[in-house]
């Protein structure tokens, strides 16, 4: 049992870290001498490197958000589970970390509120992103955001499935 809950505590760590780091890189995309994230456009041009912020455009907004939102649901959730490692009763369930998981709509069993929100947040940057017609692709912290988003699944039902041992 204490192994299982080890391997929940590090795969929950995993999925945080993922969301940071691909929330706080400069390379959601990336190609030739430029980079963008979701705060800035960064270029190299004459030996410098120049950076201005994002647009303000609504999409980038609501990435920027939802990316945010879901570090923080992740970060929640994880704090829920530890409280809940140490009070919860024996043979209990660990509901109270599966409410910042889980999310239940009328009649729907929505997937896990970090999953949700990193999923809206990749696929707006996916669909919305600018082709500048430079050859950009996207970089390694788009990548990220999409690894955590089964991780966050896979994490929320385990939380429904655990409970402690007697």
């Amino acid at each position: 049992m204490l192994l299982i809950l080890l391997g929940v505590l590090v795969l929950h760590l995993i999925i945080l870290i993922l969301l940071i780091v691909s929330t706080a890189a400069s390379a959601w995309t990336v190609g030739g001498d430029s980079s963008t994230d979701l705060w800035y456009k960064c270029m190299t041009t004459n030996g410098g490197y120049h950076c201005r912020p994002a647009s303000n455009a609504d999409w980038i907004q609501a990435v920027q958000a939802l990316m945010i939102l879901s570090i923080l649901f992740c970060f929640f959730s994880l704090i829920a589970f530890l409280y809940q490692l140490f009070r919860l009763v024996k043979g209990g369930r660990f509901f109270f970390t599966a409410i910042f998981q889980i999310l239940i709509l009328p009649h729907i069993l929505s997937p896990p509120v970090s999953r949700v929100f990193v999923m809206c947040a990749a696929i707006i940057y996916t669909v919305m992103s600018p082709d500048d017609g430079s050859g950009a692709q996207f970089g390694y912290a788009y990548v990220l955001a999409w690894v955590a988003f089964p991780l966050c699944l896979v994490s929320g039902l385990i939380y429904i499935v655990l409970r402690k041992k007697e």
